[in-house]
């Protein structure tokens, strides 16, 4: 009787544990949460990955980041840091690896300035109307002889359509392209050319890094600075990441 009442039990409890999973709600996977956040949003989600807080997803879209929680049913917008680590930025930790992977995508499309001792590469997002980025621009020979090669892709801050864009596929275009950015950033005409240089896949790339001005410098290990530095203080800045 003892074993029949014990028996018993047991199937009672695995009953109970059956019904209690069964009852549990699915969570959606990877692929659904995406199809829903990019028919919601009307955006497109490039990446996604675990965050750093349990239930949340960090996903990297066309117009930034995103934390989006393991149910699809919320969204946050903004950048996570750590309390516990000197307020480190957990966001941008997060996006440099998946940067270095689509910069990769575009290095046939970048305009480079190589130093000639490179220690260093540096790709930035500029727009040729920038001061700021026409000032780096002048500055070019003193990164390049302190070993940092400059990578340029294409940010027309007024937008992928503009005349800004139009004047920049000009310049990627141009049977010198080095020459016709050099004219740009100082001014001068740029001669009306048209190619297959996409422009606006450089600026939408700009876009989900998180660029909104320029100049924008992505180092080596897909860290993002915003704003101009003087070479001097570029080159320590790269040396302390």
């Amino acid at each position: 009787m003892k074993f029949a009442r014990i028996m018993s039990l047991f199937t009672a409890l695995m009953v109970t544990s059956a019904f209690a999973v069964a009852q549990s709600p699915q969570l959606p996977d990877d692929n659904a949460i995406k199809a829903k956040v990019e028919g919601t949003l009307d955006l497109k989600v490039l990446s996604m990955q675990d965050s750093p807080v349990h239930g949340l997803y960090i996903a990297m879209t066309n117009r930034g980041v995103l934390y989006i929680s393991n149910d699809g049913s919320k969204v946050i917008h903004g950048n996570m840091y750590d309390l516990d680590n000197r307020m480190k930025n957990l966001t941008e930790a997060a996006l440099a690896k998946p940067r270095v992977q689509q910069l990769k995508k575009f290095e046939k499309d970048m305009l480079v300035y190589k130093a000639k001792n490179e220690k260093h590469v540096i790709t930035v997002f500029t727009d040729i109307t920038c001061g700021y980025c026409r000032r780096m621009h002048s500055q070019m020979q003193e990164y390049n002889d302190l070993g940092i090669t400059v990578r340029y892709l294409a940010f027309p801050r007024a937008g992928e359509n503009s005349s800004v864009a139009k004047e920049m596929k000009s310049i990627w275009c141009a049977k010198d392209p080095l020459k016709a950015m050099d004219d740009a950033k100082a001014g001068k005409d740029v001669a009306n050319k048209t190619c297959h240089a996409n422009i606006a896949a450089q600026y939408e790339l700009g876009q989900s890094f998180g660029v909104n001005g320029t100049p924008a410098v992505v180092l080596d290990d897909g860290t993002l600075i915003p704003g101009y530095q003087p070479p001097e203080r570029m080159l320590q800045t790269i040396e302390h990441h």
